[in-house]
């Protein structure tokens, strides 16, 4: 489990210092991952339903980033763990991803992709 959070940890950062990735949106997801970690909650918790929606959320804008957003090169060159954990998380990205209207994401990130790749 420690080696997994040293992972987790790694590729956040080797992510961070990703110079195809817009420093926007670095910013962006360091608020997300913050407002997860942090105590404070957009809904408290107490609140039943609701108050774990917005975490659940904010997962799921992570999530479709890093999964959904990014190009698949610029995650697999960062990415510790094996094609199938990338491919399971993928899938479940893409599952989670509904509960986030669209014009949430487009209004947030700014990542285009490359433009010489076909998506």
């Amino acid at each position: 489990m420690v080696q997994f959070f040293k992972d987790l940890v790694d590729f956040f950062k080797n992510v961070a210092g990703d110079q195809r990735i817009p420093n926007r949106d670095k910013k962006v997801i360091l608020a997300l991952v913050a407002l997860i970690v942090s105590p404070i909650d957009l809904i408290p918790d107490w609140i039943p339903v609701f108050g774990l929606m917005d975490d659940f959320v904010i997962m799921a804008l992570i999530l479709d980033y890093f999964f959904r957003v990014l190009d698949n090169d610029v995650l697999l060159s960062h990415y510790p763990w094996g094609m199938k954990s990338f491919s399971l998380l993928k899938k479940m990205a893409s599952a989670v991803s509904l509960v986030v209207p669209s014009f949430l994401k487009n209004r947030l990130w700014k990542y285009s992709g490359d433009p010489y790749k076909n998506r």
